[in-house]
Order: C-alpha cells, then sequence, then structure tokens
C-alpha cells in the first residue's frame, strides 16, 4: 500500500452532484501510511452531512475492497465558514455547457478556431466566448473589440455582446496592451473572478479559449468548474501533437471528458487554382484519436483570408456563411452538440 495506490482509488470517487472526481475538488490534504494502518485527511467547503457521509462510505467501499489488512481512519474537517450554504459553489449554473478549447503551446491557431466555432454555434444556440489568456489575450484583437465592460451595480463585469455572442477578455480590462507580470496564485485568483464576477446571459454554450500548456489557469479551471468537455487544437506537426497529448492527458486525469480533437493547418488550399498542399507531415492526429478513443471533429485548411479576418477584427465564417471552412465549422459544431446532449 502506497500513497500513488490511494490516490488513484479516491481518483474513481465521484463528488456528489459532480461529474468530478474528489481528487480533482482537492478535498484530500494528506495520507499518513503506517504498519497497519492507513489515515486520510479531508477537507471540503462544506457543511452539508449527507455529502460528508456519501463521501466518506464510498471511500470506505472502494477500501473494502482492496481486502487489504489495513485498518483505515478517515479525518474530515468542514469548512464552514468558506461556504455557509452547506455546498461546493457552482459558478456559471446559468450555462448548460462549458467548453475548454486547448493545446498544449502556442502557436497552432487555438483562438481563431475558438472564435470560429463559438460563432458556428450560435447560428442555433445561445453562445459566450471567454479569453483566459492572461498574459497574451487575443479576443479583443480577433473580435475587433476593445471597449472596457460596464459593471453592475455590485461591480460586477458585464460581456461584451457581438456578433449575437456575449464576450469576456482580460484584454478588454487591460487594453492599453501593457506586459502582465504575475505570479501563479495572482493568476488563478483572477481566473476564479472571470467564473464569479462576470453577469454571463443564460447561454447554451460558453467557449472557453484556453492558454497554451497545463498551468494555472488550466488547473483553477478544472477545480472550480463543471466543464462539459474539452476539444484539443492541434497541427499535423509532431511537436504539437507531442504537446497536445499533455494537455490530453491532464483532462483525463481530472475525469474532465474530451469531445475530439480539430486538427488545424491541416493543409494549405491556394486561393489561385484551389490545389491543396500539405504543409506538415505525419499523421499523428489519427493515432492519437486511436489512443484516446475520441473523434476527429475536423481538419481545418490555411487560407489566407482566414488569417486577413482574425486581423481585421470578424470571424471568417460570419462575413463567409457559404464558403467551404464555414460548413466545415458548422459541422464540427453539429458534432459537438451531439457528443453533448448524447452525455
Amino acid at each position: 500500500m502506497n500513497k500513488e495506490i490511494i490516490i488513484k482509488l479516491l481518483s474513481e470517487i465521484k463528488y456528489p452532484g459532480f461529474s468530478r472526481d474528489i481528487i480533482s475538488f482537492g478535498i484530500l490534504k494528506n495520507i499518513h501510511i503506517s504498519e497497519n494502518e492507513v489515515v486520510l485527511e479531508l477537507s471540503a467547503n462544506t457543511d452539508n452531512n449527507q455529502i460528508i457521509e456519501s463521501i466518506i462510505k464510498n471511500i470506505n467501499e472502494k477500501f473494502n475492497n482492496l481486502n487489504s489488512n489495513f485498518n483505515l481512519k478517515i479525518d474530515f474537517q468542514a469548512n464552514k465558514e468558506a461556504n455557509p450554504s452547506g455546498d461546493i459553489d457552482k459558478p456559471l449554473s446559468n450555462i448548460k455547457n462549458i467548453i475548454a478549447v486547448a493545446s498544449g503551446k502556442g502557436g497552432v491557431g487555438k483562438s481563431t478556431v475558438s472564435i470560429n466555432l463559438a460563432a458556428s454555434l450560435s447560428r442555433d444556440w445561445k453562445v459566450g466566448i471567454l479569453d483566459l489568456d492572461i498574459y497574451g489575450p487575443s479576443l479583443p484583437m480577433i473580435a475587433g473589440s476593445f471597449e472596457q465592460p460596464q459593471l453592475t451595480e455590485d461591480q460586477k463585469l458585464i460581456p461584451i455582446k457581438k456578433f449575437n455572442m456575449e464576450l469576456m477578455s482580460f484584454g478588454f480590462i487591460n487594453n492599453d496592451n501593457n506586459a502582465t507580470i504575475w505570479r501563479g496564485p495572482m493568476v488563478a485568483r483572477l481566473t476564479q473572478q472571470f467564473f464569479n464576477d462576470v453577469v454571463w446571459g443564460d447561454l447554451d454554450y460558453l467557449i472557453i479559449d484556453l492558454p497554451p500548456g497545463t498551468g494555472d489557469i488550466q488547473l483553477t479551471l478544472v477545480q472550480k468548474l463543471q466543464l462539459t468537455g474539452a476539444v484539443i487544437v492541434t497541427t499535423p506537426q509532431d511537436l504539437s501533437l507531442l504537446d497536445a497529448k499533455k494537455a490530453a492527458d491532464m483532462f483525463s486525469k481530472v475525469n474532465t471528458k474530451i469531445l475530439g480533437i480539430i486538427e488545424n493547418m491541416s493543409d494549405f488550399s491556394c486561393p489561385n487554382c484551389d490545389h491543396v498542399t500539405k504543409i506538415f507531415p505525419g499523421e499523428g492526429v489519427v493515432d492519437e484519436s486511436n489512443r484516446l478513443n475520441i473523434p476527429i471533429l475536423g481538419k481545418i485548411s490555411i487560407i489566407p483570408e482566414l488569417a486577413k479576418s482574425m486581423d481585421n477584427g470578424s470571424p471568417y465564417i460570419i462575413d463567409n456563411p457559404d464558403s467551404y471552412l464555414s460548413k466545415k465549422y458548422q459541422e464540427i459544431s453539429n458534432q459537438i452538440n451531439t457528443i453533448v446532449n448524447k452525455g
């Protein structure tokens, strides 16, 4: 018996009322293992006895199934002051589906995919997009909006409304383009503020454009929100796929469903002769799809007009609703809607 085995065991237990496990909620504080005894120190922001008893019962059942000779003791501390309502906060509860768009590295066109995917979904659904890249927010530029959000009487942010969507980004607040230098805890606090202090409408979908990597923002996201799922964006390049695997594995470890992979910059379509040229070698996205048993939602070509539309601040598929690329994004958004509704 060791800590790794115990943590793996506990990660199979869902927090009552959530699809996430108790490990990703951070309620495990310590593990003490002696010769014949295991002591678990747990802490949660709840004084709801039903929740506490359910967690303890599930832990005991898991350990009993091990048929080990260890005696189990559970020290559960309820943090009543942190949440007097008796349960873990559920921010953005008025939003039906929250989808994170992620990549393991920068430069794969994740923000371009995010806003065009959101714009495609907005044809049939109420949609918002949240740009969580604190260090390099791109939404103000690609949405062509640099106005500061208005505040409610209780100092909450009102999203910018444009393109039939609700938009929010750190770039709307820090719109003088000054460099942002913050340590991890400050980033986590600001990220949580975007969850708690933005007055989102009753949305069908909120698309969250994540920064590259698997750092503080990503961890805060999966700890604080009940995500519907994640979409991984990559290019065919092996280096990009290597980092995409890290992002996918992070979501898998915290029991967040991966809805599928989008291969961006799949090839180059010449605007003059329509000849298609493959830029990056390899078919690694197929291997990654098979490894995770998830679909390839779509492959997006590079076209000059797409890059130009991002610089001009208007999503390509909004200005070109009948284009091949627009139909491609419609296929992707339809797949995501089908997967989400199947659960």
